[in-house]
């Protein structure tokens, strides 16, 4: 058996930290939405034991640390079945840039196992199983817009979004989650508004979806990586209605209504930043 799936990009349209708990784990609030930038997943079985990772990206590990690994390790021990599988992934979303795109093919591992092998699995139950491997991934196995609020496990869809664009631009700079998660505890934190967020996505009001967007992490990120804020005023500069960074960085994301605004914004920020993409909201779409 051999299945190809996209594994979509996120972006965080709001993410807010309400509190941390006693054990250092965060208590999340976060508006996502899944994007048409996507790395392609192939999972075939195969007649040994083991679980085989390949890729195109020489930044991906293909042993134990590769989430897509994790994923299929889980859901055999979890489901009982027995199958060697290789698990190639065609690389598309950048490698560690507050896109999900580790999560998303470890996602699109569980529900792709889940067809293949017909085990009945609820989204909620390989949100569950996914939520051990990262606190995205639940989100990447729903793969539509929606409010994620816990530890990354409650997801609650929501009405897809009005039409719109995003303008991607990433800078040449790492960002280490756990240390800007761990800032946290030591900063007075800046709250978004997710419920106007929440409010203009069930309105489908494209202007008030982008003036209540906003991301806590920001301001961590930024200050350790300043070329962040440069690449936000660039965009907007440049005629995005709105840019914020998604997840906890280096990843700037800008706004536009129509794809021409989108298409300017993007060969204007081009000349600045090398790694720049431009694309839409989707719901995760099916085997190609």
């Amino acid at each position: 058996m051999k299945r190809i799936v996209r594994a979509p990009a996120k972006l965080n349209l709001g993410l807010d930290v309400p509190y941390t708990h006693s054990d250092g784990t965060i208590e999340w609030r976060m508006v996502m939405t899944s994007i048409g930038l996507s790395d392609h997943v192939q999972i075939e079985t195969n007649s040994s034991s083991r679980i085989r990772i390949i890729s195109d990206s020489g930044f991906l590990p293909n042993d134990k640390r590769n989430l897509a690994y994790q994923a299929a390790h889980l859901f055999l021990r979890h489901t009982g079945v027995k199958s060697g599988l290789t698990i190639t992934i065609e690389k598309s979303i950048p490698v560690a840039a507050g896109l999900g795109g580790g999560s998303s093919d470890a996602a699109a591992v569980l529900r792709t196992l889940n067809e293949m092998f017909a085990t009945g699995l609820s989204l909620a139950e390989m949100a569950k199983l996914g939520l051990a491997i990262d606190s995205d991934v639940p989100y990447c196995v729903y793969g539509r817009t929606a409010l994620v609020s816990g530890r990354g496990e409650i997801v609650t869809p929501l009405k897809s979004l009005p039409k719109m664009w995003f303008i991607l631009a990433k800078p040449n700079v790492s960002v280490s989650t756990p240390r800007i998660v761990r800032r946290l505890r030591h900063i007075q934190i800046d709250h978004p508004d997710i419920d106007g967020l929440l409010a203009g996505i069930m309105q489908s009001d494209y202007h008030q979806i982008v003036a209540s967007m906003g991301n806590t992490l920001e301001p961590i990120t930024t200050a350790n990586h300043p070329q962040i804020q440069v690449i936000k005023e660039r965009l907007l500069k440049y005629g995005a209605d709105g840019s914020q960074m998604s997840g906890s960085g280096p990843t700037v994301f800008g706004v536009c209504h129509s794809e021409s605004r989108a298409r300017r914004v993007y060969n204007s920020i081009s000349g600045f930043c090398h790694e720049v993409y431009v694309t839409q909201p989707i719901n995760h779409g099916a085997s190609l």
